[in-house]
């Protein structure tokens, strides 16, 4: 299948990532034929940092400072055939798939950034236990009130370029389609050890949600479009400022086996946008967005998606600690307000590094969620944080999904959570690599 010919550039670059495929990348190439830009070459894998989630020094910032992320992205959710550990053979099979990528593009968002990661279920082929240095439980429901379904693939390999042309180029060469990638040759393709089970896309930056409402048919987008022009996400506000960010030293492994390694938490949350805009004003959803403070203290003004905020939410330590007065005086709370209850340690800094993109997978408006940290038990406290169970206590007002932040708006389809290894274990690494 290939992208409508008649979508302007932008959104046909889009749709040709969300289609994949062989037919998409040679339409991309067929359209933008006379494009001047050549893709940035790689490097050899030995010479590139040994974290694989170290992106943001390959990454642009905004004029806040705050990274911007790759505006297209993919997460492949791969599965190894049989029940037992992997062999030699598949391991350098896997090695070489991922080397072709170092090598063919610049470790960059105008080449291609990656990582592949690995579940608790892949783990528990082998005999040994993973070292206590990891903390990587299975997947699980994180409140009373979801249900998602648990992703439980071996692997997740997670791509993101600037170019879709290369995104598409390295995926058709991780399935064997393409005997060059970036004029270097394919050694291996990784879907000869695993069968890739689903493909999930997506895209961030300034405009793109507004430009997604307005050019599909998405479920969940209300009327009129009210989604702001300048917002990277579907729910009007911008979102991973710097200093609301770990920083990937605070979320690396610092010892075990997997050193330089981190775990990574993917979930895939639907929004009923429809609501979000229909029910509320600007204040209403800035309150539960933020914090009631951000509308009495006018931070976030009417018709701004938070660019006054710079590379700070404005969730002080006050506003924290006020959260139960907000309940009883507004009503409501923030989502991260209550999420900065467990987001931070002892010095004030930010424990998880997000790293989420909208999607209009399956044509509704959703949103994958990337998050890294040392360990799962912190991404799991946060959200026992921002369920907000014990606000209901503090006011009728407050129930456990109306006025508690946007917990109404939002629902968790899928849950999964993986170790990031250090570069030289990514490929299929076994549980206990020192044994």
């Amino acid at each position: 299948m290939r992208p409508d010919p008649s979508l302007d550039r932008r959104e046909f670059l889009k749709a040709a990532v969300a289609l994949g495929g062989v037919s998409a990348l040679s339409a991309c190439l067929d359209r933008f034929e006379d494009d001047p830009e050549p893709v940035p070459t790689g490097a050899d894998p030995d010479s590139l940092p040994a974290r694989q989630f170290a992106w943001n020094d390959r990454l642009p910032t905004d004029d806040a400072g705050n990274t911007v992320l790759p505006r297209h992205q993919t997460l492949w959710y791969l599965t190894l055939d049989g029940d037992g550990p992997p062999d030699a053979g598949e391991r350098e099979t896997v090695a070489a798939a991922l080397a072709t990528l170092d090598r063919a593009y610049e470790r960059s968002n105008e080449g291609l950034l990656s990582l592949v990661a690995y579940s608790p279920a892949y783990f528990e082929r082998f005999d040994d236990p993973l070292p206590e240095s990891v903390d990587l439980p299975r997947p699980r429901a994180l409140s009373t009130f979801e249900d998602p379904a648990l992703d439980e693939q071996d692997a997740l390999l997670h791509l993101a370029s600037d170019r879709p042309d290369v995104l598409l180029e390295a995926e058709e060469a991780l399935k064997g389609e393409v005997d060059e990638a970036n004029g270097e040759t394919v050694e291996a393709a990784l879907t000869d050890v695993f069968t890739l089970d689903d493909r999930r896309t997506g895209f961030v930056g300034d405009g793109m949600p507004r430009e997604a409402a307005a050019e599909t048919q998405l479920s969940g987008i209300p009327e009129g479009n009210p989604i702001p022009e300048e917002s990277p996400l579907f729910m009007g506000f911008k979102a991973g400022l710097k200093r609301n960010q770990a920083s990937e030293d605070a979320v690396t492994i610092p010892e075990g086996p997997f050193a330089d390694g981190t775990t990574l938490h993917v979930s895939n949350i639907r929004q009923r946008l429809d609501d979000w805009y229909g029910e509320q004003d600007h204040d209403q959803r800035v309150m539960e967005m933020f914090s009631p403070t951000h509308v009495t203290e006018d931070l976030v003004p009417e018709g701004s998606v938070g660019t006054e905020l710079g590379d700070f939410s404005g969730v002080t330590r006050e506003i924290i600690d006020r959260i139960e007065d907000d309940a009883l005086e507004f009503g409501r709370v923030g989502h991260a307000q209550k999420a900065a209850r467990a987001n931070r340690d002892a010095g004030g800094d930010a424990l998880l590094l997000r790293r989420h993109f909208e999607s209009t997978d399956d044509d509704a408006a959703s949103l994958h969620f990337p998050s890294l940290q040392r360990g799962i038990s912190q991404f799991e406290a946060v959200r026992e944080a921002m369920n907000g169970a014990d606000l209901t206590q503090v006011t009728p007002a407050i129930r456990q999904r109306v006025n508690n932040g946007i917990l109404e708006y939002i629902f968790t389809d899928h849950r999964g959570n993986f170790l990031v290894p250090p570069r030289d274990r990514r490929a299929l690494p076994p549980a206990a690599p020192d044994a």
